[in-house]
């Protein structure tokens, strides 16, 4: 049985998510609040197993409840929201930042085509996040703070991978806090275009790039059909597209087809990497539930390719790079810092 709070300022909607998720004989709602502080103030004394939250209430928001509870007793959280203006979203990823696992789209009402759909898309997110051990967090660290690199470099450069001629990230729950450590040293004088999937709520890819341009100095795009990659340039595969490379050097978009999983998804990204530039490439899987890309980056590896899964200590999830290793897909195992300091040390090593 996983144990839900419900936080809330909609009656409306409140009853709604209660509707869902009683109809589910594995979850049971045990706590229903109208804001933040409700929320804070009711796990000290409950303890559920998944909090659902939303952004905009009175009293407190979801942000700053988001902080508390992680700082004290922390539980996983789900970030679920209707709004997509631009104050909301970066609310959102700030969230995301603070501890939350993942922003999901809120749920339409009875009768609406997407109902079910909807309803069973936050239903299956409940039920993965109630498994995910989450650890306390400083209360009041600035999310846009610096990020200090590893001091010690964990990995010298081989002479077979001196300078990648591309690197390709895949990224789900978690993201916002990986690629801030990743990015966090590396600028625009680096000497390879970055190509980044990361799973989230359609809307809010926007808001993850200009949260992380406010805390990292190399430049970031969502990625254009047909666009030249640039040297020192990070690209994001936008929202309901799949994001391929060409040999030439640019973005290949193309439309989802029906039915056929993840989109954007990290196995067509590593795919199209193989395909263009095998052995030249360097793959990195980080944090995020289930295994897409997993075997995509053990094509890689066997390509010649040099590939990297983040730790489990330093994963918010071990699904896709825990999978990866399993798999012996990894050439290097190392956290989100020890990423960054590699990265650097490419970039350092292509201007002497």
């Amino acid at each position: 049985m996983v144990n839900v709070l419900i936080v809330e300022d909609s009656r409306v909607v409140s009853e709604y998510l209660y509707y869902i998720f009683s109809k589910d004989p594995q979850i049971q709602v045990i706590g229903n609040v109208s804001n933040g502080r409700l929320a804070v103030d009711f796990i000290r004394e409950h303890k559920p197993d998944v909090i659902t939250m939303d952004i905009d209430m009175p009293i407190m928001n979801g942000l700053e409840a988001t902080r508390i509870i992680m700082s004290t007793n922390p539980v996983p959280i789900l970030i679920v929201t209707a709004s997509r203006n631009a104050q909301e979203v970066s609310t959102s990823i700030e969230a995301m930042a603070a501890g939350a696992l993942a922003v999901i789209e809120k749920p339409v009402g009875i009768g609406h085509p997407k109902e079910e759909e909807l309803a069973e898309r936050l239903v299956n997110m409940v039920k993965l996040m109630a498994g995910v051990k989450v650890v306390k967090r400083k209360a009041k660290t600035p999310v846009t703070a610096p990020i200090k690199l590893a001091s010690v470099k964990p990995v010298a450069l081989s002479e077979n991978h001196m300078i990648p001629n591309i690197v390709a990230i895949g990224v789900s729950s978690g993201g916002p806090q990986a690629l801030q450590k990743v990015f966090a040293g590396i600028s625009a004088k680096f000497p390879a275009p970055i190509v980044v999937v990361q799973h989230i709520a359609a809307g809010f890819l926007s808001g993850l790039v200009n949260w992380l341009g406010n805390s990292v100095r190399i430049p970031l795009h969502i990625a254009e059909e047909g666009e030249k990659m640039l040297p020192g340039h990070i690209y994001f595969a936008p929202d309901l597209h799949q994001m391929g490379v060409t040999r030439s050097g640019r973005i290949h978009l193309m439309p989802p087809v029906q039915n056929t999983g993840i989109c954007p998804s990290v196995a067509h990204l590593f795919k199209s990497v193989l395909d263009a530039y095998g052995a030249s490439s360097l793959g990195i899987l980080l944090t995020g539930m289930g295994s897409d890309g997993s075997r995509e980056l053990k094509d890689l590896l066997d390509s010649g390719a040099l590939t990297i899964a983040q730790s489990k200590e330093s994963s918010l999830i071990f699904g896709m790079p825990g999978v990866a290793i399993q798999l012996d897909a990894a050439k290097y195992i190392l956290s989100a810092e020890e990423i960054g300091s590699y990265l650097l040390e490419i970039e350092t090593k292509f201007m002497k």
